[in-house]
């Protein structure tokens, strides 16, 4: 993620702040770059990425997520609309609940995925990256009764790890761990009014906490105080993008760089309800396109002790067969891993394949995800 965010940053001039920032450079960050949907991001601290996955993977790790977009969509016509816009069946959600969507264009190509959350039947929230959600969405919002507005007060924390519900369930007036993974509480945390969502990018056991910029810095400071004799720490991006490597969690648009991607073609399947009744945006293209995938999204296990080059050639017998897109060297899992495109006809299981960029490399495709294969941490029995 750092090389593609600091890609971006090139451009892009930075339009919003997080009222963390100030405990961000305490920790060491510059800020004088790395922006995504406009904000500047804590992209490394003085601590090292590597031990700061060890305290996501075996205690807690704190990290500031406000850079997602949040959207909020209400009244009368809100599940209509949104109906419109992704590809699951919006109507099935109920109040306290939510659930990764995709958004396709008239072509059936992903344009952005994003997370809704259903407040009410008319009161929706959607958490998504830098596609093209809020412009498709004003233009089905004309004529209908509908606000749509961005929440630029709203910062969203989260803690991830196995220690992250021991430090805040003594905090909160629920049994968190009755919690169900994609489920939200309104409540109060350390006397402030939030919303307690159990998720994450990390692929551990996790907590969001969305609260407003006037209780962030307060939230922030006491997680980590009250998380101390736990071991949690603050937590950058970069050791973020290794956690979602090793986890095999797709970003958007960087693991689809072909611009044309297809839900089918990166494993998103469950994103896409098959039976979903009415229209929406790409309906039937994307549908037809199932069964005709250009390529698959699949692992590889790298022979080398660094982290391969993204965008580097996958060949079979001197032939071009696809192209890496997320690599890491995961130290916690000590393995150089990553996240590629492949032709379909090469993509199964143990197939050998050679990464050509600057030097030669010898891989083989491997099952999903890297880290905790039986998803046990984020899905426990």
């Amino acid at each position: 993620m750092s090389a593609n965010l600091a890609t971006e940053s090139t451009t892009v001039v930075a339009t919003r702040q997080s009222v963390l920032n100030e405990r961000h450079r305490a920790l060491g960050s510059k800020l004088d770059g790395e922006i995504w949907n406009g904000m500047p991001l804590p992209e490394s601290y003085t601590t090292n990425a590597d031990d700061e996955v060890v305290a996501v993977r075996t205690r807690a790790g704190l990290y500031d997520v406000t850079a997602l977009n949040i959207v909020n969509v209400t009244g009368p016509a809100a599940l209509k609309v949104l109906d419109k816009l992704v590809t699951i069946d919006v109507t099935k959600l109920e109040p306290g609940s939510c659930r990764l969507a995709g958004e396709v264009n008239d072509a059936g190509a992903l344009v952005d995925d994003i997370m809704v959350i259903c407040d009410a039947k008319d009161t929706y929230r959607l958490s998504h990256g830098s596609g093209a959600t809020q412009t498709t969405l004003a233009e089905l919002a004309k004529g209908e009764d509908v606000t749509i507005e961005q929440d630029l007060d709203v910062h969203i924390l989260s803690l991830q790890g196995p220690k992250a519900i021991d430090i805040l369930n003594p905090e909160v007036d629920f049994d968190l761990a009755a919690l169900p993974y994609f489920k939200h509480v309104n409540t109060t945390l350390f006397g402030c009014d939030i919303m307690l969502s159990r998720g994450g990018y990390s692929g551990e056991q996790g907590y969001e906490v969305y609260c407003k910029a006037a209780d962030a810095v307060k939230i922030w400071d006491t997680i980590l105080e009250k998380g101390q004799p736990f071991g949690a720490i603050a937590c950058s991006w970069n050791s973020l993008d290794l956690t979602r490597v090793e986890a095999s969690l797709l970003f958007f648009p960087f693991d689809m760089p072909e611009g044309d991607t297809t839900p089918w073609e990166v494993n998103m399947h469950w994103c896409v309800d098959e039976d979903k009744p009415g229209d929406y945006i790409g309906k039937e293209a994307v549908l037809n396109l199932k069964g005709r995938e250009r390529f698959k999204q699949i692992g590889l296990e790298c022979d080398c002790k660094t982290a391969v080059p993204e965008g580097a050639k996958l060949m079979v017998n001197g032939k071009e067969v696809g192209v890496i897109t997320s690599p890491s060297y995961s130290r916690y899992l000590m393995k150089s891993i990553a996240l590629a495109h492949i032709k379909p006809e090469y993509s199964q299981f143990g197939t050998q394949v050679t990464l050509v960029a600057d030097d030669e490399v010898k891989a083989r495709i491997v099952k999903m995800p890297f880290y905790d294969p039986m998803r046990a941490r984020t899905h426990p029995e």
